[in-house]
This record gives structure tokens, sequence and C-alpha cells, in this order.
């Protein structure tokens, strides 16, 4: 004890002191009141290893004072401003499952919002802990058990403290990217940057990207936006009179096909469909379908694809729009445009955590006033996968807050069974389908896990026809990108009657189908198969004329799909693009119809100039458009902007029956209508988990989907 008692009168050994303090206090932190979402030993090892080397950086730079008066002062307060950072962290997160952006941190009201108040009913009694070791190190001090050391350090020494805590971090980095590629890349959950790197380097990380933001927004000006503005409405598409409508008034049901692929679409394995209900619906004169919509998500992927559907506007070039703009985006989305024009009610069904791709902030900006994460479910067991609640007890148990919004509603559900790596519990599988047998594990499961997305909304739909909601709505089903990715396509190429040593750069891009449906029943019986070309882009701008809403006001990147005027050009997010007579990829032009490189007459080769130039030019703008928040500048008529401060997702059912009440005899709910009668029973599912017994154990798992590193 003499001999730990001589070294904390050190500098060094008081500074070790300090570090080894706090990381104990991280640990803690991370062990008991944050859910990181572990798995494996390498992941452990990581997350002990984390807050060592960020820590040791930060308080290594108390050494840079000579005099032991500033030395001491200097050094407790780092490591209380440390501890408050870490225990704002553990308040917020036992509120919103998250952590604390700068942006948070320097907005009052935000701060204010996110702790809603309630602060001290946050804290527990093991809060104590946090805050213990300081208590005790500076009563120590002042009764002077601990000495300050009088002997300055060197200037090199000091400097050698810096410079391995920064090595320290890079080793933490490295292992960080080797478990997950593109870390800071390609950030969608901020579980991930703590789980990997640690509090303080969110911190910075986080401070980093806001002061590039910020800097890009503040010199961003109105005439920027009018560049922008004359391109979309030059590139404006008339609805098509026939089609526009059609829809009016119904509710709007959109079902995400989580990494679905058109290519599933009418696929027989071993003389077995696929996805036979799906087929029916694809075939059904009440739908209006496309075989030649394609996907054109980047690194957000499923956060792209939804921006795209809710916004009409692009991805970033890097990353996700969600994760890296969404929390302060101005956005004139599909819930806020649908709720102001037509009012309507908007809510998201989604069996994950909120935070992940940033939801629980971007659907705020977007509108949605409610949203049913993994909170709102049963999610124990093997009632989840490591992305969220399994599809069938999704649509299950989602009932009691669906019958409850008032009509009509904007409803998304997000499925996500049908997610890498394709891992379905034998019990959950049909033991009457067969899937093929590539050698490739992940080829072969991806139709096990299509095939019970299928039966899922089979068994959705016929809740819905029992209601009689089927008959008052128009349910869109799209595809959100690629389950299978460019290295495995060489092993689907069997599957696909394709010659796998002849597979190219052109058969990747034509993968990029996906699933477009537009079911709207009793409207005449003209449902068919279009074959126009188009992509994600084109949802809204649809979407909004088929109920009847013109789309003209908004800034909006995609053309209506049914108007004589939508542009065929299907821009991609790398720059490459399809049309329906030619697939550009990385600058070699491919001929549709056969497949090889195309030899152009010198007319192609200045209408593919011109196509390149168009997808050049819109992908730019729209980039423009979000990272400089260009839309808070544009007020389109009749067009209120979104306040985030008017929504909370907590309690999203007794709000719904509050208005139920409220409304009385006006209520326009499924519950109300049907006479104040639960519609639960109506729903049937086989899912075998309804029946488990619960357990914690997947409260966890869900919270790190990690398992996908592609």
């Amino acid at each position: 004890m003499k001999k730990l008692s001589k070294f904390v009168d050190t500098r060094i050994g008081f500074f070790v002191l300090l570090v080894v303090l706090f990381w104990f206090k991280t640990l803690f932190a991370y062990f008991t009141d944050f859910s990181l979402g572990v798995e494996g030993p390498f992941q452990f090892l990581i997350l002990i290893f984390n807050p060592l080397a960020t820590t040791a950086l930060i308080y290594s730079l108390a050494f840079y004072f000579k005099r032991a008066r500033f030395f001491y002062p200097v050094i407790m307060g780092l490591d209380i401003a440390n501890t408050l950072l870490l225990y704002l962290n553990v308040i917020y997160y036992r509120e919103f499952t998250d952590f604390m952006t700068i942006a948070t941190m320097t907005g009052y009201s935000k701060v204010n919002q996110g702790l809603s108040g309630s602060s001290l009913a946050l804290t527990n009694l093991h809060d104590v802990f946090y805050w213990l070791d300081i208590v005790v190190i500076l009563v120590l001090m002042l009764l002077r058990k601990i000495h300050f050391d009088p002997r300055a350090i060197g200037s090199r020494l000091a400097f050698a403290f810096t410079s391995m805590s920064l090595v320290l971090f890079g080793v933490n980095l490295a292992f960080g990217e080797m478990s997950r590629p593109q870390l800071l890349g390609r950030t969608f959950d901020r579980n991930y940057i703590v789980k990997y790197l640690g509090i303080d380097a969110f911190t910075g990380y986080d401070l980093v990207k806001s002061q590039h933001i910020n800097d890009m927004r503040q010199s961003a000006t109105k005439s920027e936006l009018e560049k922008v503005k004359k391109f979309t409405d030059k590139h404006y598409a008339k609805a098509n009179p026939q089609m526009f409508g059609i829809a009016k008034g119904r509710n709007v049901i959109v079902i995400h096909l989580e990494s679905f692929q058109q290519f599933i679409i009418d696929k027989k394995i071993n003389g077995q469909e696929v996805t036979p209900f799906l087929n029916s619906l694809y075939h059904s004169n009440d739908t209006y379908a496309f075989d030649n919509f394609f996907h054109q998500v980047g690194q957000g992927k499923t956060s792209d694809a939804e921006n795209m559907l809710e916004t009409s506007t692009f991805g970033l070039p890097q990353g996700s729009l969600f994760a890296t703009l969404g929390s302060d985006n101005t956005f004139q989305g599909a819930p806020a445009i649908l709720n102001q024009r037509a009012g309507y009610t908007s809510a998201v069904f989604h069996g994950n955590v909120a935070s992940f791709w940033n939801r629980n902030n971007v659907y705020k900006n977007l509108g949605y006033q409610y949203f049913f994460d993994a909170s709102y479910y049963d999610t124990s067991g093997d009632k989840a996968t490591g992305y969220g609640l399994k599809d069938k007890l999704l649509f299950k148990d989602s009932i009691k807050y669906l019958q409850a919004l008032q009509q009509p509603f904007y409803a998304k559900y997000i499925t996500v069974t049908n997610h890498f790596p394709y891992d379905l519990d034998d019990e959950d599988k049909d033991p009457n389908f067969q899937t093929t047998n590539t050698g490739d594990s992940n080829v072969d499961n991806y139709f096990v896990t299509a095939h019970y997305l299928d039966q899922s909304i089979q068994q959705f739909f016929d809740y819905l026809k029992k209601t009689g909601l089927y008959d008052h709505s128009i349910i869109m089903l799209y595809g959100d990108h690629y389950g299978i990715s460019n290295s495995e396509n060489t092993s689907l190429a069997s599957v696909l009657d394709k010659n796998a040593d002849d597979w190219t750069d052109f058969d990747n891009a034509q993968l990029q189908r996906v699933p477009m449906m537009f079911v709207i029943p009793h409207s005449g019986g003209h449902g068919h198969i279009d074959h126009t070309y188009g992509g994600e882009i084109d949802v809204l701008p649809t979407l909004l004329h088929l109920l009847g809403i013109s789309s003209k006001r908004y800034i909006q990147f995609g053309t209506d799909l049914f108007s004589k005027q939508h542009s065929q050009v299907v821009a991609f997010r790398n720059q490459d693009f399809v049309t329906p007579h030619y697939t550009v990829i990385g600058g070699t032009v491919y001929d549709n119809r056969t497949g090889k490189e195309a030899k152009l007459t010198k007319k192609q080769q200045e209408r593919i100039k011109k196509d390149h130039e168009l997808v050049n030019t819109e992908l730019s703008l729209s980039d423009s458009l979000n990272e400089k928040n260009l839309l808070r500048f544009y007020h389109p008529k009749g067009f209120k902007a979104v306040n985030p401060a008017d929504y909370n997702y907590s309690n999203g059912l007794k709000r719904a029956e509050r208005i139920e009440r409220k409304k009385g005899n006006k209520s326009t709910s499924l519950y109300s209508e049907n006479h104040d009668q639960s519609t639960e029973n109506d729903f049937s599912t086989d899912a075998p988990e309804q029946n488990h017994s619960s357990t914690d154990s997947n409260r966890i798992k869900i919270t790190n989907p990690d398992a996908n590193n592609k």
C-alpha cells in the first residue's frame, strides 16, 4: 500500500489512477446501463479495450501544464467533465436508448426535450458509483492524503504519453474496422461507434461531423436552392389523368420487402413457387406492378430506400443520409404532405430498436406521428432475429396499434426476416418447401426466408380482407435493395439458368431490379404488369398522384411512373445508370437486348452522353439539397414546416386511444368502426413463437444487427 501511495503521489501515478478509475466506470456503464449487443470474444475484447486510448489521450493534456497548481486542477477538471459526459449519456440512454449528439448537447430545447424534465426519475441507486471516486479523491486531496507532486513532466515525456495514446487509438480503430468494415464511413447506429470506439471517440466523431455539416450549411445560399428548383420544375412529369386520384382518400399501407429482389417473383425451386402469394398479387387485376423497377441505394441501403420513398431525394454518395444528416435535416416528406393535404395519420411498424439508422430522430423530422419500434413488442427468446421481431409476429402484434389509428392512415411496415444472413429457426421453415443446393448457404437460405416473408404477407392480407381495411386501402409493396450481393451472384447464376463463367457487370446491374406493386382493390380491374423503367426515387410522386394530390409544388427528383412524361433514365448512386435500351456501368455501355457491349452510332453516343449528364446533375443537386439543408429556404404553398418537437414516440397506443375517446362518435379508427371491439382475433398466424414463453435473451440481441459486415 505504501508503494501504491507513493506512486499515486507522482503525476504519472495520479494520471494512471484517474485513467483506470474512469476505465472501470465506463465498463460499468457498458454492462449495466447500455445495451451494446456484444457478440463473440473479439467484440468483447474491443469493448473492454476501447475506453483506455481516448481516456489516456484526454488526460495526457494535463502533462503540458508544468506547475502543480495547474496540473492537478486541469486533470481533475478533465476527469469531472468526462464523467459528466458519460453520466449524461447514461441518463439520456435510459429514456431514448440512444447517445447524446453534439446537436443535442448544444441545443437547449433539444436537451430539455431529450430528458423530458424527468432526469431525477431516470436516476438509479447505483449511479453513485459514477461519482464516488471523484468525491473520495477530492476529500483525500483536501486531507493531504494525496500529495501534489511539484516535479513537472518534461515536454518530451508528455508528448510520448499523447503519442502512445494515439497509437492505442489507432489499434482500437483497426480492430473496430476488422469487426465492422467502414465503421466510420457507413455509420447507421450510434451504438456501433460507442461499442467499438467508446463514448469520447463517438463525441469527437460527432463533433467533427457536425462541424463539417455546419460549415456546408452556413455557406449555403438561396440561389443554390433555385438551381435545384429549376431542375425539378423542368423534370416534373404531369400526372396521367386516367390514374390520377384513383385511390383518393384511401388508407395507404406500405410493405417494405427487406432485401427482396424481382427475380424471386414467379420463381420456382424444385417445381415449387418461392412466393406463391406475392405472385398472385403480381398478376392480380387489382395490382399495378412494374417489372423494370430498380433499387437505387448506396451505402445507406435500407435507410436510403426509405429516404427515396418518403422524400424523392437520393441518399448520399457516402454513408447514410438518415444517420449523418437526418437528425437536423429539413424534409418535406410523405407523412407531412399527406397529413397537411388530406388529413392522414402516419405510423411506422418495425420490430427493431428505434435508434437503428437514426429512425427515432429522422421520423420526427419527416412528420411521422407514431413509431412502434421494438419497445412495443415482445422480442424475447426466439421471437426475433438479429434485426428484430420476425415478420409473422410483427404483422400480428401490430394489430392492436393499427386498429387504433384514425383513418385515413399512412402506415409503413418494415419487415426484417428476409435479411442477411437469412437465418431462420427450423420451426419457422415450411417443411414442404425445399430450397436450392448451390453450396452457398446465403443463396440457399435466401429462398427459405423469402418464402417465410411471403407467408407472413398473406396472413396480413387475410386480416385486411376480413376486417374490411383491404377494400378501403391502397397497399404498396416494394423491395428496398439487393439480397444477394455481387460477390455471390455467380453462385446464384445456376438458379437463374445462367453460366457463372459468363457473368458480367451487366448481369449484376440487372439484378438491381426489385418489386414495385400498387394493389388498389375495386379500382376497375385494370391492373397489369407495366414494363416502364423506373426506380425508388419515383415512388413518392407516383403515390401522391394516385391519391389525387399534385406533387408539382414540391422539390422531388423522381417522376410519376404512370406519366407519359416520366423519365426512364434510372440513376444508380455510383453514377451508373440504366435505360430501356442501354445499361451503362463504369463507362461501359451494354445493349440490354444482348447483354454485350454495345456498338454505338454517333447519335446513340450523344443520347447516352445527355443521359449521363442528367444522372450526374440530379445526383449532384440532390446531394447539395440535403448536405446543405436547402429545403429550409423553400416554403411550398400550403406546407407548414415540420417541428420535430411536436412528436414523441412513447406511449403511442395510449395517445391513439385518447384521440379515439376525444372524437367519440366521430372517431374513424377501425376499433371505433368495429363498435369498440378489438380486431386482434381476426388475425390468424401459424407462427410457432406466439405460444412460447418469454425470456429476455433477445432484448440485447436485436440491438446488435452486426451480422452483416458486407
